[in-house]
């Protein structure tokens, strides 16, 4: 069986974009094939796709897929035809500590990815999506939504009452937001647009700053808290942010280190970090049981995405163009 499928050249560059189609392999034992119907865009994806992390050979991009089962191995267990599957991150990395660095075993960047309407792959690489779930809806928590949650939940496990500062309205913030919400935190936001803002509010958010007229936003937010400082603070901006996610912080704090979206290297003051006992935790998306322990989590609190635009996977280039333009609140989604 022939399948259509998206690739960008080595180097990178949205004009090397280009379709064409492959070969679908038969299961193997221990595989699945899944009829592939949805991808959501992370930074991750808009790098590699760019040229910023480009891959060294032709690559197929997206790290996060979602579809139907077609056909099973004799010995897959897990899943039957017809089961809705969402991919993991890391294929190999099924749970307890990181085994992986980097990028070598991630689909759309070390590996082919995604952006295609079949593939054929080991049972590690999916999960079932959360019942009720749309394939778009479920092609958001592979990278965003896990990010999120193993932030709140796998570290210090967030509880209720605790306070999480969050950044921005891509797809980890709000994520976060909502995962933050589910058990019972408050949360402080930034953003730059007063209609995000509004929006943020409207979803649950306890306090909205606006980063621009508010440039020493983290003093801020540890005044909204009662002058001790928040418990959690979900940093996704990087080297422009971590100094205010410092000050923002109260003693025996958590700062959780996902993003660069302001650049890859700041100066902190060291002082303030361990007299604050701060704790400084990168986190990595996830592995596969947290996976499955999140999906659990959104079937019993029945929560939904929040998803911006849809795009066909033809349009792949012009739904990236959207993501640089930053106007997009919660996710971006290729639908096929």
């Amino acid at each position: 069986m022939e399948s259509k499928a998206v690739f960008v050249n080595a180097g990178g560059g949205f004009n090397t974009v280009t379709t064409k189609q492959v070969n679908v392999n038969k299961p193997t034992p221990h595989e699945i094939t899944v009829r592939l119907h949805a991808n959501s865009l992370n930074y991750h994806d808009y790098a590699v796709v760019k040229g910023l992390w480009a891959p060294s050979e032709q690559r197929i991009p997206m790290a996060d897929g979602a579809g139907e089962v077609i056909e099973v191995g004799e010995n897959v267990t897990e899943f039957k035809v017809g089961d809705s599957v969402v991919s993991t991150f890391f294929p190999t990395w099924i749970n307890g500590e990181p085994l992986v660095e980097g990028f070598s075993t991630v689909p759309g960047d070390g590996v082919d990815g995604y952006a295609r309407e079949h593939i054929t792959s080991s049972s590690s690489s999916f999960t079932k999506a959360p019942k009720g779930w749309s394939h778009v809806e479920a092609s958001t928590l592979t990278t965003a939504a896990l990010t999120a949650w193993r932030a709140l939940m796998c570290f210090n496990t967030l509880k209720a009452g605790d306070t999480v500062l969050l950044q921005g309205t891509g797809g980890v913030s709000i994520f976060a937001l909502q995962f933050a919400k589910m058990v019972g935190a408050k949360v402080i936001a930034t953003s730059s647009s007063e209609q995000k803002m509004e929006r943020l509010k409207d979803m649950g958010a306890d306090h909205v700053i606006n980063y621009r007229s508010e440039p020493n936003w983290g003093e801020l937010a540890k005044e909204l808290n009662g002058g001790v400082g928040v418990d959690h603070v979900v940093d996704i901006g990087g080297g422009e942010t971590l100094e205010q996610s410092l000050t923002a912080v109260r003693v025996g704090g958590q700062i959780s280190i996902i993003g660069i979206l302001s650049g890859q290297t700041c100066e902190i003051n060291i002082v303030n970090a361990f007299i604050q006992q701060v704790r400084l935790q990168g986190v990595l998306v996830g592995n596969r049981s947290q996976q499955e322990d999140m999906i659990k989590a959104i079937e019993v609190n029945q929560m939904k995405p929040v998803i911006d635009k849809v795009f066909s996977l033809d349009e792949m280039v012009t739904a990236f163009e959207y993501q640089e333009s930053n106007k997009h609140f919660g996710k971006i989604c290729l639908e096929f």
